[in-house]
């Protein structure tokens, strides 16, 4: 494969990390990484190899007019506001891969596929770092003939390595969203219905419910009767004045981008890192219509960041057939259409992520 990748943001925490992936993968492979500053892009990528910067802009409308070179994907590791990126690389039959939307903008980007002529794979992998959190749930919901329920646990250490990104969900902490219950669709308070989860790292708190895609897609895929992903900080008092704030209502009196720097003050304080850590609960009934409940773990020593840019290699892997795989043909896919659930769990593996199942 010579036409180079185009990773937008590829100068960015979790961008420079999916690059680096990629280059000590293959090597072989040419990447561009854009974002707006052509200097920040031409210095990151020299420190890969077989790599160049370019300026370019999501806001600006085609924002791939002045990108010349026949690519093999489009990698949007920024916001892509006005979805002009992706209608670019729709456009010109660019295999496009998003891992940065929120559940209503992943409706959209869904209709906005739906829409246009698709000459070319639009992977939306928005669900929790990158669709991992989707992916090891599907992989442990193998060992059950149906399933009944899942629930999804995040722990965010506040200080984690993040970029600003990783905290525009607290800006929808204010926004009711819908989940499924029992069978049916239901809207639901952020940062409600707390339950206590223990994290494989040993901590343990309330976690409570926010708006991931997820919680939606995976009940989709699987049939689940109910879906849930919760969060909680390694901090007790944030997660109680985060829920205190957001029950209250005040949180929704400082919505709108007067108080963006007021709200993320709060939970956005970003260190040199810390593991990152999932919980994932899925029951059901087994072959014998005896009821079974499995729990997975994932742990990430290098932190979050590192472990979305993991996820989205694993997409981009997918998309292209990187590994000995089959490139995907024209559509949109989901973390849920992961085919090589273990071949994606070695690699998880082989990048210090530790996952683990256990019968409940």
């Amino acid at each position: 494969m010579n036409n180079p990748v185009l990773i937008v943001g590829g100068y960015g925490v979790v961008g420079l990390q999916l690059a680096h992936i990629i280059r000590d993968t293959h090597p072989d492979l040419p990447l561009i990484l854009a974002g707006r500053t052509l200097r920040d892009a031409e210095d990151a990528a020299a420190t890969l190899g077989n790599a160049t910067g370019f300026r370019l802009d999501v806001n600006e409308t085609g924002p791939l007019a002045n990108q010349t070179y026949p690519l093999s994907a489009v990698v949007a590791v920024t916001n892509d506001p006005d979805d002009n990126l992706m209608r670019a690389a729709i456009g010109r039959g660019i295999p496009y891969l998003d891992i940065t939307r929120w559940t209503e903008r992943l409706h959209e980007a869904t209709l906005l596929a739906g829409i246009l002529d698709l000459k070319a794979p639009v992977v939306l992998s928005s669900s929790w770092m990158a669709g991992v959190s989707a992916i090891v749930a599907k992989a442990a919901a193998r060992r059950l003939a149906k399933v009944e329920e899942i629930d999804t646990a995040i722990l965010y250490r506040l200080k984690d390595k993040a970029g600003p990104n990783s905290v525009e969900y607290a800006d929808r902490l204010g926004i009711p969203f819908r989940v499924r219950e029992d069978g049916r669709w239901k809207t639901v308070k952020p940062m409600s219905d707390p339950a206590r989860v223990t994290f494989p790292g040993g901590y343990s708190g309330k976690a409570y419910r926010f708006d991931e895609p997820s919680q939606e897609t995976l009940a989709l895929y699987t049939g689940a009767q109910s879906a849930s992903s919760r969060i909680t900080y390694d901090d007790a008092g944030t997660t109680g004045t985060m829920a205190f704030l957001v029950g209250s209502g005040i949180w929704g009196l400082l919505s709108g981008p007067a108080f963006t720097k007021t709200r993320r003050s709060i939970i956005y304080h970003p260190g040199e890192g810390a593991s990152h850590e999932i919980v994932i609960s899925i029951s059901g009934t087994d072959s014998d219509g005896q009821p079974r409940k499995v729990r997975a773990t994932v742990l990430d020593p290098a932190g979050q960041t590192h472990l979305t840019a993991v996820g989205a290699y694993i997409q981009l892997a997918e998309t292209l057939g990187l590994n000995s795989g089959t490139a995907r043909p024209a559509g949109t896919y989901y973390p849920e259409n992961t085919e090589n659930l273990d071949e994606v769990l070695r690699c998880l593996q082989s990048h210090a992520v530790q996952i683990e199942f256990t019968d409940m």
